[in-house]
């Protein structure tokens, strides 16, 4: 079965919520840095040079000791996609069997040796994290709601048999990370710095175990929109063979495996013509689950549904916010199981993730009222073109 649907906006989210009604809340470049010269170079786990500040410190002097006279690199900001662009540093730490990351490491962004052994090749032992950083019109940067981020990283890892950094470690690696290549995050409103937070099994295993090592990475590259469309509408199919995730597995965790099963279903789907795909849950057959990489929602009148957070749907952190927003505005909010019918009815249907924008559904004929509002509200706030009366954005100067 097929539908059109279409969405627009970029949007995040996480929050494992179960309900079905929620109560309304008051709402001209530097030098080539070190990296060009050696991006060849390969480095192992244990060869970390340029040691960063501690942890628990994050200044505005951190990015002048890696990119002096930072400005903003010299990129064709107007043709920005969303793909990787080599940057200059990325952050790495490591911990033991004692669960105890060390101190972080910056290093020049480029390779890393991994054992072939490790967890994460043989085992799939890994878990990944998507935010972004925004420049205002200031010239100051901000963060949307990283501890979210971590937290949610922090559950996952817990599913994976995993260690993970303190909530406190992690926001503060991003926040030198983010600081260190501070040239590659776009003028305002020419996109944001995408940031890539890794964790790994990285200790040999040979036997079906977690791993005895782990590493935590996290890189960034600046990115324009997510689907070629931009803020227009999209094009999703409803798959009803392959399935993202069952109950019981590890659907409602941001483990890597999750998204290497798509692509099967997401290759056919852009063979027809399709942006993406639109799955339905594997037990029944008929109730919305989720598109590939972000959460879905529905609009009819006042009510905003969305299906709930019950182990094989990610938590989204967009998602999230947008319920939060949403209630903030008046509308009312339902968590619920979500049948495919209720596409067919619907005023307008959009999608939520911190890479993509909102999904709108295609009898419109563009993008909804609604998705446009909430698209609006929420990217004033990661902007900082409204006031963060949330208290959800984390400023860099």
């Amino acid at each position: 079965m097929e539908y059109g649907a279409a969405t627009r906006g970029a949007l995040l989210a996480a929050a494992p919520l179960a309900g079905a009604r929620r109560s309304r809340l008051p709402l001209s470049p530097p030098p080539s840095p070190p990296s060009i010269q050696i991006q060849n170079r390969l480095y192992s786990m244990s060869s970390l040079p340029l040691k960063a500040r501690g942890v628990r410190r994050c200044e505005a002097s951190l990015a002048s000791d890696y990119t002096k006279a930072s400005e903003v690199a010299d990129l064709d900001w107007e043709n920005l996609g969303f793909g990787i662009v080599q940057t200059d540093y990325m952050y790495i730490t490591k911990c033991g069997q004692d669960g105890n990351f060390s101190e972080g490491e910056m290093i020049p962004f480029g390779p890393i040796a991994l054992n072939p052994s490790s967890g994460v090749l043989n085992y799939g032992q890994g878990l990944f994290e998507g935010l972004k950083a925004y420049r205002t019109t200031d010239d100051s940067i901000l963060l949307f709601r990283p501890e979210e981020n971590a937290l949610r990283m922090r559950t996952g890892a817990e599913r994976m048999c995993m260690p993970a950094p303190s909530v406190e470690q992690f926001v503060d690696a991003v926040k030198q990370t983010v600081l260190a290549n501070k040239r590659w995050v776009p003028p305002t409103g020419k996109g944001s710095l995408y940031i890539r937070p890794l964790l790994m099994g990285s200790g040999a295993v040979l036997g079906l175990a977690p791993a005895p090592e782990y590493t935590f990475i996290i890189f960034v590259s600046p990115v324009g929109n997510y689907f070629k469309e931009g803020l227009a509408p999209i094009n999703l199919i409803v798959e009803d063979k392959f399935h993202r995730a069952t109950p019981g597995g590890t659907g409602s965790v941001k483990t890597i495996g999750n998204y290497a099963s798509v692509l099967m279903a997401q290759k056919i789907a852009k063979e027809k013509g399709y942006s993406d795909v639109l799955y339905l849950d594997a037990v029944h057959k008929k109730y919305l689950e989720e598109v590939s990489s972000c959460n879905i929602f529905v609009v009819k009148g006042n009510v905003i549904s969305t299906p709930a957070v019950k182990g094989t749907i990610l938590p989204g952190i967009t998602r999230k916010s947008i319920i939060d927003v949403a209630l903030s505005k008046g509308f009312q909010v339902e968590e619920r199981l979500v049948s495919v019918d209720e596409l067919l009815e619907a005023d307008e249907v959009f999608c939520t993730g911190t890479a993509v924008v909102v999904v709108e559904y295609a009898g419109n004929k563009g993008v909804g009222v609604v998705s446009q509002q909430l698209y609006t509200s929420l990217t004033s706030l990661q902007m900082g073109q409204a006031e963060d009366w949330l208290g959800w954005t984390v400023q860099l100067s």
